[in-house]
């Protein structure tokens, strides 16, 4: 009987060529989702995770894999390479591929196809693939069907294989693009679809197999957008940069993946900070506490004459409506996601200096006294040491009665977001899911420098808990320190519920899914929908409300299962040791 195992196929000669050089350049991870026509792809990836030189992750939901590696390519700023078969598995791919490109996110899409001859013919598991997702991509090619097996890695097909990978790395890392995003290589095979990897593999993908040069943490007087993703968080850029004189009265807005860089400048600059919950900018000195009212205030918002824009601001209407003012002069800093244009006259830049001259030290006071004024301290009130301490009876019954009132006090959005804000830390990783809670947590946490992650560039509610489990898995590797904790409602948490199943073998994240259960869908009850809709169809279309059960989900999936319904239940699970994955239900009130 021959031994198919030890016959060189074209198909895996390819695979070998493509993954190495995308390997001995940096790249990773590799997330596959099993399928026939992929077989070479995926059992090269496997040889590459048993040579020590990937990172392989294996996910049977095709939109659960993107998601991964959209969350593994936000965490390192470095893509991860996606690999499926035939058919509607790529289809899958593209609400992945979406949010990495209205986010700016890197992310490598390995599709295998048919061989042309094939396609619209009716063959089994095939539709037309090129082109699928061309609105979003940084770059896509059709490769040729290879043809020939190489016996080193000098070879014709190696070499033009290798040239590929190398413009693919290139262009989802932004190169001669406005920012960094999705690339599509599809891949047709013909049969035989798998054969013995090539002997030249692990030393082609070694060679120059170094991590990708990462950005300093300067403090340099440039700043450019997008310190949000990866680990390039304040880097002096060599770009042309707008000087920004601090005349004007001037206030730093820092949207999603804002990064530490307008915290820096709006401190060079003496400006207040509005920051997002989700931009990674809020900390630091010159941050305002409940921003939303201030910006309503004719005082304070209505003397705004100068807005600078780092990231994409989502979360409020009144950031909103600031930045749609035609009195008002807008730039926006260029970073990794969608620019920002909304008043239709904002002028987009690189990068940002603080020009000379003397600031505003009234307005910027202004600001931060209205600013400790609207601070809301949520943490539970102190223990009376003198009254427990007390040997008067009625004194230490009165003390210990109060401390049991307040272990009973019943979770609500207000105290949820505020565990998990004081229980992470900058080791650790804070991912928001698409939810009502996050508005919660907008809207009443105060300064923390904590790296938080969230999909703000389509605000959907997909793949969020594999994008938070794309984060803990990258953020951990090499026995890094740190929890990943997510933070999402009860419907975007079934949403991406397929995403709880892991295969054994992998290494297990330390990742904590926090769900806030309400029931339904409550995000809508402050939108335009509640004031025309009438009850009995707001609950059947809009809320969609749900009565599943996450015990039962959790341990049908491995999961360690919490029910937290107290505030002081809630901050021992959160700061308990944890070396695995957990799922913590909290119920809310709807």
């Amino acid at each position: 009987m021959v031994d198919i195992a030890r016959i060189a196929a074209p198909a895996t000669d390819a695979a070998a060529a493509l993954l190495a050089g995308l390997v001995s350049r940096g790249v990773r991870h590799i997330v596959v989702s099993p399928g026939s026509r992929s077989q070479a792809l995926a059992l090269v990836a496997a040889e590459l995770e048993r040579a020590g030189l990937i990172h392989l992750h294996v996910r049977i939901d095709e939109r659960v894999a993107g998601f991964t590696a959209l969350g593994i390519g936000r965490e390192t700023g470095m893509p991860a390479a996606v690999v499926c078969t035939s058919g509607t598995a790529v289809a899958n791919l593209l609400p992945a591929a979406l949010e990495a490109h209205h986010a700016g996110v890197p992310l490598l899409l390995l599709t295998a196809d048919r061989p042309p001859e094939l396609r619209g013919v009716g063959a089994n598991q095939t539709t037309r693939q090129p082109g699928l997702f061309r609105s979003a991509i940084r770059l896509e090619a059709d490769l040729a069907v290879p043809e020939a097996t190489d016996d080193d890695a000098t070879g014709e097909q190696t070499a033009e294989l290798d040239a590929v990978a190398a413009a693919a790395l290139a262009a989802a890392l932004g190169e001669g693009a406005r920012a960094a995003g999705p690339v599509h290589l599809n891949v047709p095979f013909r049969e035989p679809l798998a054969g013995a990897a090539p002997a030249w593999l692990a030393e082609r993908a070694a060679s120059g197999a170094v991590p990708a040069e990462e950005n300093s943490d300067g403090s340099g007087a440039l700043y450019q957008g997008g310190g949000g993703i990866g680990e390039a968080d304040v880097a002096p850029v060599a770009e042309a940069a707008h000087m920004v004189d601090p005349g004007p009265r001037t206030v730093v807005v820092a949207g999603a993946d804002a990064g530490d860089a307008a915290e820096q400048f709006a401190h060079d600059g003496g400006f207040p900070l509005v920051a997002e919950v989700v931009s990674g900018a809020r900390f630091g000195r010159q941050i305002v506490h409940g921003y939303r009212a201030l910006l309503s205030d004719p005082e304070l918002g209505g003397r705004i004459e100068r807005v600078v824009v780092f990231g994409r601001p989502t979360l409020s209407r009144e950031v909103t409506r600031l930045l749609m003012r035609d009195d008002v002069e807008v730039l926006a800093v260029r970073g990794p996601g969608e620019p920002v244009n909304l008043n239709g006259s904002t002028l987009a830049v690189d990068a940002v200096r603080v020009g000379p001259g003397e600031n505003d030290r009234a307005w910027l006071g202004d600001w931060m006294r209205a600013s400790r004024a609207a601070a809301v301290d949520l943490s539970p009130p102190a223990p009376d040491a003198d009254g427990l301490a007390s040997a008067v009876p009625h004194e230490r019954l009165g003390a210990i009665n109060a401390e049991v009132e307040v272990m009973r006090v019943p979770l609500d959005r207000a105290a949820l977001v505020d565990a998990l804000w004081r229980a992470s830390w900058p080791h650790d990783r804070l991912v928001f899911g698409s939810s009502r809670i996050v508005r919660v947590a907008d809207e009443l946490l105060g300064g923390k420098k904590v790296t938080v992650h969230s999909n703000r560039g389509l605000a959907g509610i997909d793949g969020t808990i594999a994008t938070a489990t794309g984060v803990a898995l990258a953020s951990q590797v090499d026995e890094r320190p740190g929890v990943t904790r997510l933070l999402l409602g009860d419907l975007a948490f079934l949403h991406d519920m397929g995403a709880l199943l892991l295969p054994p073998g992998e290494a297990e994240p330390r990742l904590q899914v926090v769900v806030g259960n309400d029931g339904g869908g409550t995000i809508f009850d402050g939108l335009e929908v509640a004031t025309v809709a009438g009850d009995d169809a707001m609950s059947r279309v809009q809320y969609t409300p749900q009565t599943a059960r996450l015990e039962q989900l959790a341990l049908a999936f491995g999961w360690e299962y919490h029910r937290c319904t107290t505030r002081v239940a809630l901050d021992q699970v959160l700061t308990a040791p944890t070396g695995g994955r957990q799922l913590i239900e909290v119920p809310l009130p709807r």
